[in-house]
């Protein structure tokens, strides 16, 4: 919540009582006022737009995909992860305005809730990201490997990971006054405080970051080559959907990552005085708000980005939409639903790219 980890104001706090060259902490003010100002409604875009598009991801996995691959295991543990952190919204919009008044209790569990998202939102990219390289590079074998069984079997195993993961996070996470107002936030021994903070960040920072791009680098790599490789009018349409995969997790993730980095060695480089702590804390807010945001984009990039989810998209829609959707998107009632119910082809390189797409 708020800490250093996440990115909001209260950091400071915790970190200045460690600068004994300080006359005053710095209560980092304009941060603050920033925060409350603009977050509430950037918080509550995600919040709508996030929870209309993974509870759309889990009502066409449940109606119409029934679960018959591991891709839609992995698909769904993905979107209860982004719904989880979105569920915790409405606490943090009421924290960014006022202060925190839920308690302890409801501190670690709102915390808990944050981190685990994190990680197992993570560990599932980097699980579809396999799904896809086994369904390409290793037709035959994904046959065997990519089952149901499997796909439940490696969830468990993932949110277990995940809630080891993020553990430490709620040990630490306290409720308690500070400076007038009651946070929530990241309180470590003062004698291990830089100790702790720097795992913080470098876990976020591996987990978040340089593994997932590590794992998709290497992925699509070997999907891209694969698919140069193989006859179909469709691989042009997959190639542009996996570079769009890889930039957008990129771009809505380094960000903060890098600022993260900026605001641990913020002695070192000079960046310990107010104005410049304000800026740190008001560039870390903006880029947490972007890389939460991913969650609302999920859904597009994972979902509907796909031929087959998509038409099962419009289909729903217009069941359930009537007439009255026509008059906005005309598109949901233009487009042929012939195939919906049969994207994939009979050849096998068709299947092979339909993982993709």
């Amino acid at each position: 919540m708020d800490n250093l980890i996440n990115g909001t104001n209260e950091v400071f706090t915790t970190t200045e009582y460690d600068y004994s060259d300080m006359v005053t902490p710095c209560q980092a003010k304009a941060a603050r006022k920033f925060g409350s100002s603009i977050l509430p409604t950037l918080y509550s875009l995600v919040f709508i737009f996030g929870l209309l598009g993974n509870m759309l991801v889990v009502l066409i996995l449940i109606k119409y995909k029934k679960f018959k691959s591991m891709t839609d295991i992995y698909l769904l543990n993905l979107a209860i992860s982004d719904l989880l952190f979105i569920f915790s919204i409405p606490f943090r919009i009421h924290y960014v305005v006022d202060e925190w008044i839920f308690g302890d209790p409801m501190c670690k569990i709102i915390s808990g809730i944050y981190f685990l998202s994190f990680y197992s939102g993570s560990f599932f990219i980097i699980l579809l990201t396999i799904d896809r390289y086994l369904a390409i590079v290793y037709a035959v074998f994904a046959l065997k490997a990519r089952t149901v069984f499997y796909g439940i079997i490696t969830s468990i195993i993932t949110w277990g990971l995940a809630i080891l993961a993020c553990s430490p996070g709620i040990i630490f996470h306290i409720a308690q006054g500070e400076n007038g107002r009651i946070t929530c936030a990241f309180h470590f021994p003062h004698q291990s405080h830089f100790g702790w903070n720097m795992f913080f960040t470098l876990q976020l920072n591996f987990i978040g970051l340089i593994f997932p791009m590590m794992v998709m680098t290497f992925c699509y790599a070997c999907i891209i080559n694969t698919l140069l490789r193989c006859r179909n009018e469709k691989k042009n349409k997959a190639v542009r959907l996996i570079f769009i995969i890889m930039i957008v997790y990129f771009l809505f993730w380094a960000p903060y990552n890098v600022v993260l980095l900026i605001q641990l060695f913020q002695a070192d480089l000079s960046l310990d005085n107010c104005s410049k702590l304000n800026g740190i804390g008001i560039a870390t807010q903006v880029t947490e708000t972007l890389a939460i945001a991913h969650c609302c984009i999920n859904p597009v990039i994972y979902a509907f980005a796909g031929e087959k989810f998509r038409k099962y998209t419009i289909t729903f829609f217009r069941k359930h939409g009537g007439h009255h959707l026509s008059k906005y998107c005309v598109f949901l009632y233009r487009e042929p639903l012939e195939r919906a119910s049969s994207t994939y082809s009979h050849s096998t390189g068709e299947q092979d790219i339909s993982a993709v797409l």
